[in-house]
């Protein structure tokens, strides 16, 4: 995933600066370019505590208003994108997460908190993230406070064996090629799902045939170091994945955000946002509704040989 252009929502909160972080890590990694954005509601009566400390209240000017928020978009980005991996803020005037998604379209990769100002926000399904996360056609990393990318040489890679979750893989292949990481592919046989426990150990067997299947034919080029298993558990499958990302500390979760329903990325208990509300790790999901397999595929193979 060479050269990507990459957009950083900023609402100015502590909590987004680990957005930009997580950016100019990515963006240093795979030669890409950071671009910081805000969008703003400016006839509010949110307006004086939202730009708090910035001189602006309600009755300014849009000039003026944009001016400030240009330097402190720059202010902010300063400290954390390298000079040369920083491009020029962009403001927009709107709802944030429409500005965000509509923006996004002239961009290869969404970086973002997973909450912002509220703080609780993240466990707030109508949350900006949320939002973004469900409608964004391009794929997003969201991050936490305690979010560490490293070198990205540690991947988990989900999959529920459907044509939606493998639009992930060329992506992980991407990031694994450039990194050297080692990658675990994951799939989580829950014994909710059964009537008994034999039942859920004979799919456990089936199964484990079937990823390693996935992973020979879509991880060829790094398959020493693709870990392909199936995983048995007692409770639901994001709760699974939580764990075995905190047990392992993996850089980055790689989850597709519409399962096998087809439907997921409008439901409130999809896994990928039950995933991305929970884990600690940093989470790259894609919406395969915004993107065709071709593509994907297509995308691949021109980063790669780039």
């Amino acid at each position: 995933m060479l050269h990507p252009k990459i957009l950083v929502p900023v609402d100015f909160s502590e909590l987004s600066e680990h957005a930009l972080k997580a950016a100019n890590t990515f963006a240093s990694l795979f030669d890409g370019s950071v671009t910081p954005f805000h969008a703003y509601i400016p006839v509010t009566d949110l307006d004086g505590f939202y730009y708090v400390g910035s001189g602006i209240t309600p009755h300014e000017k849009y000039s003026e208003i944009e001016k400030v928020l240009h330097e402190r978009l720059l202010e902010a980005a300063g400290k954390y994108i390298r000079p040369e991996l920083l491009s020029p803020p962009l403001l927009d005037v709107g709802n944030p997460a429409r500005s965000i998604i509509h923006t996004s379209n002239q961009f290869d990769l969404v970086i973002m908190s997973t909450h912002g100002r509220t703080g609780f926000s993240r466990f707030v399904m109508g949350s900006v993230t949320e939002k973004v996360l469900r409608m964004c056609k391009k794929p997003m990393i969201t991050v936490t406070e305690t979010s560490d990318l490293g070198d990205l040489t540690s991947l988990m890679v989900t999959t529920d064996f459907s044509e939606n979750s493998c639009q992930v893989f060329p992506y992980a292949v991407s990031i694994a090629e450039v990194t050297g990481a080692s990658i675990d592919l994951v799939h989580i046989v829950s014994s909710e799902q059964f009537f008994d426990s034999g039942a859920a150990d004979e799919a456990v067997i089936k199964r484990q045939k079937e990823i390693e299947d996935l992973a020979d034919d879509h991880f060829k080029s790094i398959r020493k170091r693709v870990d392909a298993r199936v995983i048995a558990g007692s409770g639901a499958t994001y709760a699974e994945i939580e764990q075995i990302a905190r047990d392992k500390g993996h850089h980055l979760v790689l989850i597709s955000s519409v399962g096998r329903t087809g439907l997921d990325y409008l439901m409130m208990g999809s896994t990928a946002s039950h995933v991305v509300r929970r884990v600690k790790n940093a989470v790259f999901t894609i919406n395969p509704h915004g993107i065709s397999p071709e593509k994907a595929r297509s995308m691949h193979y021109q980063y790669r040989d780039m």
